[in-house]
């Protein structure tokens, strides 16, 4: 099988924003944005997970869009 580049990094990205939630959690009790900043960093992983199995070329851009759309909130 293939290794999927994108499909790596956006499982290293996640990771690192778990951890990054937890900081903010525990170090900084800060728990409105962190929780949000955990939803949309993890989905966009979940979404290109999604987009690989999509059932069609149109399915597989729209869910590969919606996951760039994650990665922008995730970064504002």
């Amino acid at each position: 099988m293939k290794d999927n580049v994108i499909q790596d990094k956006s499982f290293q990205f996640a990771i690192k924003i778990v951890k990054l939630y937890k900081y903010l959690c525990d170090e900084k009790k800060e728990f409105v944005l962190s929780k949000q900043l955990l939803r949309s960093g993890t989905l966009v992983g979940a979404n290109i997970e999604e987009a690989i199995g999509g059932q069609s070329r149109k399915d597989f851009y729209a869910k590969l869009t919606i996951s760039y759309k994650e990665a922008r909130e995730t970064h504002y």
